[in-house]
């Protein structure tokens, strides 16, 4: 059913934190223009997580109404390095690393996206970026201040901490906003911290006598610890391509978020009312979880799988049961330090963290919990070694 553009303004605002501006979409909206909504990603590892599904559901929202998306692959822009919202320089990627993380974007973002040409276009920076020469950036250079792009909040609070600010970090913000001139985008998706980034392809088309593009900014999904934004980098992230259940999977890890982040998932990541969720979470804040964890399956995955995902969970970490289907770690004869065993089996990525999550009680040998951060130990047959809600089976190597 067709609703007016002011109507569609106001389903948008759920979650949009600001729209730059609302007169300008509404106009462009009315015009009964199909609109080109811009989406960059930067393909710095291999997997889309729902960190980016809060701006994937606002375009396909825009598609249903018509509206084309261009996705954006920065396969250029990420061998820069998007510096927004961080306190340090990101590492700068191989162009291998890049190709090959580019390649699994288009399959994941299918699966919240229209995919037919009439609403989707997927291109790459490198396509003009790569073509420009080093007079071309001096130009594109020439168009902000040193103090202007230094404005930013980012770069300020690292400036005035002493921390580098590297020059190619400060192109950033001008190649992004190049990239909406390229593509003669109508609206640009961003998290908050991208506005300046996104403010900057605004200013970069009125100066190219194109229709400034309209900035939607939305709120900044944050990860599994609930304060943290959503990062790969960081590694507390739900991908989209995670299976519905396991130690992996987007039931455990929706069951692990602390209870102050559910409003803010449910509020961005589905359709329900704001009153039914924020009543369900204030009674009844485990089965909110559930139904959150549900809501996502049967989106990314399908209805059956969430219903699967839930019976699992409830048999294994209710019932405190062991799954039958974990990760084997082959361990060495010998007596091994306990935290070296949890990073070996890939249940954390560091001896720190491990030593942390034994010193946190979230560490069991065979269902026995373990506290001392310098056990060690060594076994001669099989056993099961749990970390939160994450299983691995200890193995004695084969004599070499």
């Amino acid at each position: 059913m067709a609703i007016s553009p002011t109507e569609q303004i106001a389903a948008l605002k759920r979650r949009c934190e600001r729209i730059l501006s609302e007169e300008d979409l509404l106009r462009k909206l009315s015009s009964g223009k199909r609109l080109r909504i811009k989406y960059g990603m930067d393909p710095t590892a291999p997997d889309v997580h729902l960190g980016h599904a809060v701006q994937l559901r606002i375009i396909r929202l825009l598609q249903d109404w018509g509206h084309k998306a261009v996705i954006l692959i920065g396969d250029y822009t990420a061998r820069v390095g998007d510096p927004s919202g961080r306190n340090t320089t990101r590492p700068v990627l191989t162009s291998e690393e890049i190709d090959a993380n580019a390649l699994t974007y288009r399959a994941q973002i299918e699966k919240i996206l229209l995919t037919d040409p009439d609403h989707l276009e997927v291109r790459q920076n490198g396509e003009w970026l790569g073509t420009m020469d080093l007079v071309d950036i001096i130009k594109l250079a020439a168009r902000k201040s040193v103090a202007q792009v230094l404005a930013r909040e980012d770069f300020a609070k690292r400036y005035a901490d002493g921390v580098d600010i590297r020059l190619h970090e400060l192109l950033y913000p001008l190649l992004q906003g190049w990239d909406s001139v390229a593509l003669h985008a109508d609206v640009e998706m961003g998290g908050a911290d991208q506005l300046f980034n996104c403010l900057v392809g605004r200013e970069f088309q009125k100066d190219e006598h194109q229709d400034a593009q309209v900035v939607f900014v939305t709120p900044i999904l944050v990860g599994l610890d609930g304060v943290m934004k959503m990062s790969k980098s960081k590694k507390n992230y739900i991908g989209l391509t995670d299976p519905p259940s396991g130690a992996d999977g987007i039931f455990g890890k929706v069951m692990s978020l602390p209870d102050s982040a559910m409003a803010m998932y449910y509020q961005l990541l589905t359709d329900v009312p704001a009153g039914e969720y924020e009543s369900a979470i204030a009674q009844k804040p485990r089965d909110a979880k559930i139904a959150l964890a549900k809501h996502l399956i049967a989106w990314l995955h399908a209805p059956a799988d969430a219903d699967a995902a839930e019976a699992e969970f409830i048999s294994v970490f209710s019932k405190k049961q062991v799954p039958d289907d974990m990760p084997e770690c082959p361990v060495p004869p010998g007596s091994h330090p306990l935290a070296g065993l949890i990073v070996k089996a890939g249940l954390a990525a560091s001896n720190s963290e491990a030593i942390r999550k034994i010193r946190e009680g979230a560490v069991a040998l065979d269902g026995v919990k373990v506290v001392d951060p310098k056990m060690e130990h060594s076994f001669n047959v099989p056993v099961v070694l749990k970390l939160g809600r994450k299983f691995a089976r200890l193995v004695p190597a084969e004599p070499s």
